[in-house]
């Protein structure tokens, strides 16, 4: 009988082994540890992204993911005609004082480029380095240009996402004529062939990429924002309310303007894209102007709100549009730097970890 239980103890004994050994491997009898790994792990130990969160910078799947280690998703928010002098000492811009400057950083030496008026020449600017000669507020029917030096044609061209979110328009066709409060004059990328297939209304590439501001709500909800957002707010809330539809906001621009950014921007920042070392832009086109008068060179407001910004943190530095645009070529590794930026200084310093 001692014999018989010795027996049987080594079975059971030779079974559990070999339970534990094949646990141990993987289905081609290689230990796991040896080189099989998961699927959706990357060799670097961090989970694969599928196409549409590589565009975005941020996992899908998680809003507790880890944040990426440099700067990923970037949201521009253009206002109108103020100077910082202006807003800065405005009792009616109490949402911007008080809660988004201490928030992250801002320049009080921002600038347009000397004598660059009035706004389209501006937004130009922003989007190619130089004003390419225009000096007015015409539509695209007249100031269109056919070149492809411009930032949103280097972004598509190395397959970064962008959008352009003009408030006011509906998003049906691509949006060539002002209607309302909305303006053509501040939407850049609409001035170039290659965005709008040289003044379609019907371009499919100007509509799958300018896009209704509606639509931003539900692509920050839905985690779909592109890596880059343009965001134009309509000609009430700008701050300039130069618009017949505005009423009486015509003469509270500053509120309305500051109202409209109290109620959009804490969307932003709640939104896993700006979580994920996202940075908000907050930019004015030009400064004070008069009535009747050509708006001042500035300096103009410029705020940096991100995970990665210094917080409270002023700037003397002088900028200008240049100045953003390199920022926004470096932030997403796109060349050769266009124009004016080339020489131009970055906004690096206001952040921990650039890019």
């Amino acid at each position: 009988m001692p014999q018989s239980v010795d027996m049987r103890s080594l079975l059971l004994c030779a079974a559990l082994c070999a339970c534990g050994s094949a646990n141990d491997v993987g289905d081609g009898g290689e230990p796991l540890d040896a080189g099989r790994h998961d699927s959706n792990v990357a060799t670097d130990g961090s989970r694969g992204l599928d196409a549409d969160s590589f565009d975005s910078g941020v996992d899908p799947d998680s809003s507790d993911a880890a944040p990426a280690p440099h700067l990923q998703t970037v949201f521009i928010i253009l206002m109108e005609n103020h100077s910082w002098s202006t807003i800065s000492g405005s009792s009616n811009a109490n949402y911007i004082n008080n809660t988004l400057v201490p928030m992250g950083g801002h320049a009080t030496a921002y600038n347009t480029p000397k004598g660059n008026h009035p706004s389209e020449p501006n937004y130009i600017w922003l989007e190619a380095g130089d004003n390419l000669g225009i000096t007015d507020d015409g539509d695209p029917s007249a100031n269109h240009q056919s070149t492809t030096d411009h930032l949103v044609t280097q972004l598509q061209t190395a397959n970064i996402s962008w959008r352009v979110y003009p408030e006011g328009m509906s998003g049906a066709d691509c949006p060539l004529t002002g209607s309302g409060a909305y303006a053509p004059k501040h939407v850049p990328q609409l001035y170039f062939d290659d965005v709008t297939n040289t003044n379609d209304s019907k371009s499919k590439n100007c509509i799958a990429h300018v896009k209704s501001y509606t639509t931003f709500h539900n692509d920050l909800t839905a985690n779909l924002v592109a890596r880059y957002n343009f965001i134009v707010p309509n000609l009430c809330n700008d701050m300039h309310g130069l618009s017949l539809s505005c009423g009486l906001q015509n003469f509270g621009e500053i509120g309305a303007g500051d109202a409209w950014l109290q109620a959009e921007v804490p969307k932003i920042l709640a939104s896993n894209a700006y979580k994920n070392n996202g940075v908000l832009f907050i930019l004015w086109d030009e400064g004070d102007e008069s009535i009747f008068g050509t708006a001042s060179d500035g300096p103009i407001p410029m705020l940096v709100i991100s995970p990665l910004a210094k917080k409270g943190y002023s700037s003397p530095t002088v900028f200008t549009h240049s100045s953003m645009l390199r920022t926004l070529q470096e932030i997403f590794g796109v060349s050769p730097f266009l124009r004016d930026a080339k020489s131009a200084t970055d906004l690096s310093e206001f952040f921990t970890t650039f890019p």
